[in-house]
């Protein structure tokens, strides 16, 4: 389904960074230094060209990262509550 849906987003800022632009802050949140370094930057694989196909992919990427996440930690759980 995100691969269908995500290139239909909308690129327009959403209410945090729209608040923060109006608002004349949004300088300050660039400037965190850990965002600089974030894998998919806006929602976008860097050696994709294709902007729809980059959203599509960083989209599922995304969704299997945290589902392996959730997993991982279930299955934490499960050992834990075992012992």
């Amino acid at each position: 389904m995100v691969l269908i849906l995500s290139p239909f987003a909308s690129s327009s800022p959403d209410g945090l960074e729209k608040v923060a632009q109006a608002k004349g802050f949004s300088h300050k949140g660039e400037q965190w230094s850990l965002w600089h370094y974030a894998p998919m930057r806006d929602y976008a694989i860097p050696w994709i060209k294709n902007e729809m196909v980059s959203t599509a992919f960083s989209g599922m990427i995304g969704i299997l990262a945290i589902f392996l996440l959730i997993l991982g930690f279930g299955q934490l759980v499960r050992k834990r509550s075992k012992t």
